[in-house]
């Protein structure tokens, strides 16, 4: 028997690799920046905890008004579905046929389908939020759930490029292995990340490699610069 295995990105994995995502390359570049201005790893330990903090909210909440505006425009169309439905039945079936004539289906065929159709308005309104509009219902508490995944994935990948500072004093040798961890962190990251959305799994792992190690040298090669 033949299993076809698809690896599908759910929105809690896409808020996980949206957070992650920021949360590896910011802190990063903005830790071996100051790397290159100052000496004492408690600046840059202090500096990096309050861009965290900032960015996790800053993040979740980009993630929340997202979250919010889908399901409001959702709403919104649902409502002008009803109405539709309730004010030109035959428009809408027209509009069923249509879809159904793509698939290839004879005219008789797309009249009865309609006519069947049409004697369920919930089922009728639900296929053409899907078919026509190419809307999906938002879970209950959508936006709320990714301000928090994405906050928290924030959180969690800022922390990585920074832990090195909490244990070593002296902000170039901590620089050293925070490039060293984030480095791998990067990589591991870029893979699955490929991997959930479809993408070839290397060349992608190299991909977010490669932008986050040039944000971090840019930030470095510029804090240099500008103190001498």
């Amino acid at each position: 028997m033949h299993h076809e295995n698809h690896l599908k990105s759910s929105d809690t994995i896409q808020d996980i690799v949206i957070g992650m995502s920021d949360g590896l390359t910011v802190p990063f570049a903005l830790a071996a920046g100051l790397s290159g201005a100052v000496q004492s790893s408690s600046i840059v330990v202090t500096a990096g905890i309050a861009e965290i903090v900032a960015g996790s909210i800053a993040m979740g909440l980009g993630g929340f008004l997202a979250g919010k505006t889908e399901a409001d425009h959702y709403a919104s169309e649902l409502k002008r579905e009803y109405d539709e439905v309730d004010r030109v039945p035959d428009q809408e079936k027209m509009e069923v046929m249509e879809v159904f004539a793509d698939f290839g289906l004879s005219e008789k065929l797309q009249h009865e389908i309609a006519d069947e159709m049409a004697k369920d308005k919930d089922k009728w309104v639900d296929f053409m939020m899907r078919y026509e509009l190419g809307l999906e219902k938002p879970e209950a508490n959508r936006a709320t759930r990714s301000a928090i995944t994405i906050g928290i994935s924030y959180v969690v990948g800022g922390t990585i490029p920074l832990s090195p500072y909490f244990f070593i004093a002296d902000s170039r040798q901590a620089l050293v292995y925070s490039c060293a961890i984030t480095v791998v962190c990067l990589f591991v990251f870029g893979y699955f990340k490929s991997k959930v959305t479809g993408q070839p799994p290397f060349a992608g792992a190299l991909k977010v490699l490669i932008i986050g190690a040039l944000a971090a040298a840019a930030a470095f090669v510029m804090a240099k610069l500008i103190n001498g």
